[in-house]
């Protein structure tokens, strides 16, 4: 996919001075396949030679001393001469890894009752961040607000260049637009690209976030693997992968070969599966998918049931409170749970039988919220599911799978074409 060109910028005149507004790119939710992507890629897990390099990437070693030139050229690698082998001669014999201290990337997650604003180097390493309401009085508020909060939050890193900003989001999204219809936030045509960028002056993407945590399964070592050993990760996985997705909002998103499906009119929708549950959904209909195992539903159920209480000294309970019960020894807490897992497991055999992936990943808190239900999720898809057993796993992200959305989102330029992409950053300044 070629990118974007400059041209999409306009430029606003502010102090007697023009100012270009960055443009909405379209997110790239793939493995790089230029030789440039693939050495930035075998630097992201820490300093690697070039003939490692070229062992990794496949890459001779001559194209490998060219991109390493062409990437310390443009900032994103740094060569670590401190690690260079004893008797060791010659620059070609100097490791090298990326740059995560000068840069930085700004991604943002909004979610139906959370949105959540990130810093991440160019590993793709969280630096910190901060959750803030999604505003839920209308769209132009709510976008403006959301853009000056990552605004301000990037000001706190004033000692890093800011290179990006990627939003994941639920609903339909225009990736080249960046325009965005959300019904949960009641949003129609909400430009949250545009404002992002007018008010960060950043390029931004944006993405369906579902897509976006699958991306992160393929392009961010995770977690468990950062704590591994050594800091070393296993290469991408080929094949096929089903991401299964369930916090207040459910969905899946297929990675085929190294790269997310992205249908041209938006991702599909697993909300009104049936689950033969008695909920009653705002569609008409009962058992619908979304109802029956989204936080706010089930909290809803639980409060109604008392379960747990509707307030929580001057606070209202939440999703979490539901969960300590549980974990404290209430049983009706843990019949709910266990019962919600059980749906989901069923659910996530149909779509695996119909789809019939090399393997399965499941995230989001339905799946790691409360860790005693995936033996009730891995029980009911095994016995859902009428094909061979097949990789199952939860997503090494843990809770975090909606800000590694957002980061994935804000670095997947930069992954698929790194010179491009700095070079696009470099000329809009």
């Amino acid at each position: 996919m070629s990118l974007p060109t400059l041209e999409r910028s306009t430029a606003r005149v502010t102090n007697g001075r023009a100012r270009v507004q960055r443009p909405v790119v379209a997110p790239e939710l793939r493995l790089g396949d230029n030789p440039a992507a693939a050495v930035l890629r075998a630097a992201t897990g820490g300093p690697v030679s070039r003939d490692n390099a070229a062992r990794t990437t496949g890459l001779s070693i001559a194209t490998v001393n060219r991109q390493v030139s062409a990437l310390l050229a443009a900032g994103l690698l740094r060569e670590r001469p401190d690690l260079t082998a004893s008797g060791a001669v010659g620059r070609p014999r100097v490791p090298f890894e990326i740059d995560h201290e000068a840069y930085l990337t700004l991604g943002i997650h909004v979610g139906a009752a959370v949105t959540k604003i990130v810093a991440a180097d160019l590993r793709g390493r969280i630096l910190g961040g901060l959750a803030i309401a999604t505003p839920q009085t209308g769209q132009e508020f709510a976008t403006t607000t959301v853009a000056r909060s990552a605004k301000a939050f990037l000001q706190r890193w004033h000692r890093r260049k800011p290179l990006w900003a990627g939003v994941a989001i639920g609903g339909r999204v225009d990736p080249v637009t960046g325009v965005v219809d959300h019904p949960k936030l009641e949003w129609q045509g909400a430009q949250i690209g545009a404002v992002l960028g007018e008010v960060l002056e950043l390029p931004v993407s944006v993405a369906p976030h579902v897509e976006a945590m699958a991306a992160s399964e393929l392009l961010l070592p995770t977690i468990e693997a950062r704590d591994a050993a050594a800091g070393r990760t296993a290469g991408p996985e080929r094949g096929s992968s089903l991401y299964f997705y369930v916090r207040e909002t459910a969905g899946v998103a297929v990675t085929l070969d190294g790269r997310v499906h992205t249908p041209s009119n938006g991702p599909g929708s697993i909300a009104h599966l049936p689950t033969g549950s008695d909920v009653e959904c705002t569609c008409g209909r009962r058992g619908c998918l979304e109802v029956t195992v989204g936080d706010r539903s089930l909290h809803s159920r639980a409060v109604g049931r008392g379960i747990i209480p509707a307030h929580n000294g001057t606070a209202g309970s939440t999703i979490a409170d539901l969960y300590r019960a549980a974990e404290s020894g209430s049983e009706p807490a843990r019949e709910l749970l266990a019962e919600r897992a059980t749906i989901l497991g069923n659910t996530v055999a149909m779509v695996r039988d119909m789809l019939n992936p090399d393997r399965v990943i499941l995230g989001g808190q339905a799946f790691t919220g409360y860790r005693p239900a995936v033996a009730h999720v891995a029980r009911a898809f095994n016995q859902g599911s009428s094909l061979p057993p097949t990789d199952i796993r939860i997503s090494g992200f843990g809770g975090k799978v909606q800000e590694f959305a957002a980061v994935v989102t804000s670095l997947s330029v930069l992954y698929a074409d790194p010179l491009a992409a700095i070079r696009r950053t470099t000329l809009a300044d």
